[in-house]
């Protein structure tokens, strides 16, 4: 098939890394061209501010060097700006006369920084702080001048102050407001913010209108509106951004704020679409990397033809990055009529934090001095967790801090938000790769690649992980004592070397025990029948067998259990059971706690009859596989409606039925809150609420007790079943033979499992698979019987 010609302008980081997107979901679709209107590679812009504090350097800063263009045969003008778009012909024209055409086009043309329009803005020493040239051009001013004057007091505004000042520079930051950083912290916050800042070396002018800027050629002097003057010698204008909507406003594409994209980042005309900081979606600009980055997702999928579901906007958090000040806001942080807040503020070590609630939900924190708590915090805003019953105080750490706190955190909690890294990713690369510092870290796996503001984090994991107090080793084991090799690499070489039996594995793959054992032989056949779904168990393994209509006990008796979908019966199937019963003298019955009835004492001479009279379906959910669903039934737990749990517990199990896994999947279903079915601590649970139904993964009722995580709220019962299927196939792909779903979310996170199933494109994918597995192995039910004492089928 003929590629594509996919044309990117602007080389900044919200498009290149769509492009990065594109790349891994569909490599051979594009032939790819970027234009960018600066100088540069792709370098990271949210670190020029570590530059300039002379934490890093411009080198360090690159993103995708030139190799990473020319090993994806990338076409790159830089120092190229595109001045036309003609729709209608679909090509550009750019200001080397250059003309291109295109059949895509991804306009990511950033934002532009604001100057204020006063008298002597034009002067010399009067810059922004956008590019690699203004940094340069700070850095050099600070060499032969002196008194610098930062008019903005925000987040870049303070932290291109304090590279000044780490430059040998005299300081002021004017600022327009009462306090700092308004956008982002409460006035308690800021205060403490600004009174550490002043310790360092910084001075504050705070409700100040620049009325110009005064001086000969060069800037000499600041003059403010109510009289007063401060003098400088460098003025850098930190006022905040505008989306750069130029090129689109002579386009005929439809522009506002920025240029206005539908939740696919699509703009008004065919095959021309929008990323970043020049878009406008749902009547925002977004000026943080994150959402850029979930905007760059969500578009590569759509210009690859997956179907999805688009950018419905971004949770915003920021962190600021000086050196020795710890500060991080997230969500809501100014108490409006509807919210309610809990602050702790320690003068005395000087940490200050504050959570604000609507209803039982966190929506909001502003943390200062001690911002261990953030990630744990942003997970639960994220994930809308409900916290009404939880001791609201006990949100809060230990004032003081734990110096490991990274201890403390679950594998599948993430470090790094812009890029989704969790905690057990690093792990395992520093482990695997050898890794010893933050920048091969990053390298590695993305963390601390974007923002920066988790490096810190970063930073104390790697030193978790070099100390003595260490013990999380994420070891890749081998499969068993048979073999060298881990699981992933059997799993490998499988597909690889096309095998298909358990034989053929063992002695392609140099078996130390030819026969193997009880660990490999049922993990092999399991893995064969993952990729060979037409693949017959029962040819091979000796250990397991994956469908039964009957379970051998130790008496040489067997039991057989009737299918109940749901736990609902009739009075036409207990009378059919009460009848095969008497007539072959079954004394021994009970109904069990998955809501079945167990016939016990089955003579081997009589099975067979016995089921051509029974004439009922049985159910065979004995080993791996997944079992019964639990329900709440009955008014003496609540007097809640029953019957939609009813329905979609009948429909799960129908759907789920003879299908294997990794480990027994558990699931429950519960009518309301009271969670009657013990919802929270199964391997998936399904809790009915007011809005909808709450779906919990990764618990486990076991002897160590685990609770489950919320991973969705699904308002309709059909969208619980697909999400419920999508999960379990997804599960059984990815997961190691006995691992349990919550050890399988906890390696993988959370997060990713999220990603995969909230993609329809994915998830249709998932469906299919696991239907297509579902009626193979539904075909092959009703021929087996196991044996549970001596592991041998009869």
């Amino acid at each position: 098939m003929k590629k594509q010609k996919l044309v990117l302008i602007g080389n900044g980081m919200a498009g290149v890394r769509c492009i990065e997107e594109i790349l891994r979901e569909a490599p051979e679709l594009f032939d790819i061209t970027i234009f960018g209107s600066e100088p540069h590679l792709n370098y990271n812009r949210i670190q020029l501010s570590a530059v300039l504090q002379g934490s890093t350097t411009f080198n360090d800063i690159t993103i995708n060097d030139q190799n990473w263009y020319n090993e994806h045969n990338i076409e790159l003008y830089t120092g190229e700006t595109v001045l036309k778009i003609d729709s209608k012909n679909q090509v550009l024209l750019t200001n080397k006369s250059r003309e291109l055409s295109y059949d895509r086009l991804i306009i990511a043309t950033g934002s532009v920084p604001f100057l204020l329009p006063v008298p002597g803005a034009d002067k010399d020493g009067v810059i922004t702080f956008r590019t690699i040239e203004d940094c340069q051009r700070m850095i050099d001013t600070a060499k032969s001048f002196k008194k610098a004057i930062v008019i903005g007091g925000g987040v870049l505004g303070l932290e291109a102050a304090k590279g000044l000042l780490n430059l040998g520079m005299d300081v002021t930051v004017v600022h327009n407001g009462r306090h700092l950083m308004e956008r982002q912290l409460d006035e308690t916050a800021a205060k403490l913010l600004q009174s550490e800042l002043e310790k360092q070396g910084l001075r504050f002018l705070f409700e100040k209108e620049t009325k110009k800027i005064c001086g000969r050629k060069r800037v000499e002097r600041v003059s403010f509106k109510d009289g007063t003057e401060t003098a400088a010698d460098l003025v850098v204008m930190a006022v905040g951004v505008r989306p750069n909507i130029q090129l689109a406003k002579g386009s005929g594409i439809e522009i506002n704020r920025g240029i206005l994209v539908n939740d696919y980042l699509e703009t008004n005309i065919p095959n021309i679409y929008a990323v970043g900081e020049c878009v406008e979606h749902r009547g925002k600009v977004y000026g943080l990397v994150k959402p850029l980055y979930d905007q760059g997702k969500v578009l590569a999928k759509r210009i690859c033809g997956f179907d999805l579901k688009g950018y419905e906007g971004t949770v915003l958090s920021t962190q600021l990055k000086i050196s020795g000040v710890d500060v991080f806001s997230v969500g809501q942080f100014n108490c409006e009529e509807r919210l309610k807040s809990i602050e702790i503020n320690d003068e005395l070590d000087g940490v200050y934090k504050k959570l604000v609630f609507e209803e039982s939900k966190l929506v909001g924190a502003v943390l200062f001095g001690n911002t261990s708590d953030r990630t744990r915090l942003l997970e639960m805003i994220l994930k809308k967790k409900d916290v009404s019953d939880i001791e609201k105080v006990t949100l809060f750490q230990a004032l003081n801090g734990d110096a490991n706190s990274v201890a403390s955190m679950a594998h599948h909690e993430i470090i790094c938000n812009c890029n989704g890294v969790a905690k057990g990713t690093i792990i395992e690369a520093v482990q695997k790769n050898g890794l010893t510092t933050v920048e091969q870290v990053k390298k590695c796996t993305k963390a601390s690649g974007a923002c920066g503001g988790c490096k810190p984090l970063v930073a104390d994991l790697l030193h978790y992980i070099q100390s003595d107090e260490f013990d999380e080793v994420i070891e890749q084991k081998s499969m068993c004592t048979c073999t060298s090799l881990t699981e992933d690499e059997v799993v490998y070489e499988m597909q690889w070397q096309g095998l298909t039996t358990v034989e053929e594995v063992m002695k392609v793959l140099d078996w130390g025990n030819k026969e193997g054992c009880s660990v490999c032989r049922p993990a092999i056949a399991y893995y064969l029948g993952m990729i060979y779904p037409e693949y017959e168990s029962q040819q091979e393994n000796l250990f397991i067998s994956e469908q039964m209509i009957a379970i051998i006990q130790k008496d040489g008796t067997y039991t057989v259990i009737p299918q109940m979908y749901g736990g609902k019966t009739s009075a036409g199937q207990l009378r059919a059971i009460a009848e095969v019963a008497e007539s072959y003298g079954i004394t021994n019955m009970a109904v069990t706690s998955e809501q079945r009835i167990h016939l016990m004492g089955v003579k081997k001479k009589d099975l067979s009859a016995m089921l051509a009279d029974l004439n009922m379906e049985v159910s065979s959910t004995y080993g791996n596989m997944v079992q019964n669903v639990k329900t709440s039934i009955g008014e003496h737990i609540c007097r809640c409606d029953k019957d939609s749990s009813m329905e979609l517990a009948v429909s799960l199990e129908k759907r789920l039925e003879f299908l294997t896994t990794p480990y027994r999947v558990k699931m429950g279903v519960s009518a309301c809150m009271h969670n009657g079915a013990g919802s929270t601590t199964k391997d998936i649970g399904v809790i009915g609420t007011g809005i909808g139904w709450e779906i919990y993964v990764g618990g486990s009722s076991g002897r160590n007790v685990r609770a489950g995580q919320l991973l969705c709220l699904e308002s309709e019962n059909q969208d619980v079943i697909e999400i419920i299927c999508a999960f379990i196939q997804y599960y059984r792909e990815t997961a190691n033979f006995l691992e349990r779903t919550g050890q399988w979310i906890e390696r993988v996170g959370l997060v990713h499992v999220r990603e995969i199933l909230f993609d329809l494109e994915h998830r249709q994918q998932l469906l299919l698979r696991l239907e297509n597995d579902r009626l193979l192995r539904k075909k092959f039910n009703g021929k087996q019987v196991l044996g549970v004492e001596s592991n041998k089928r009869v």
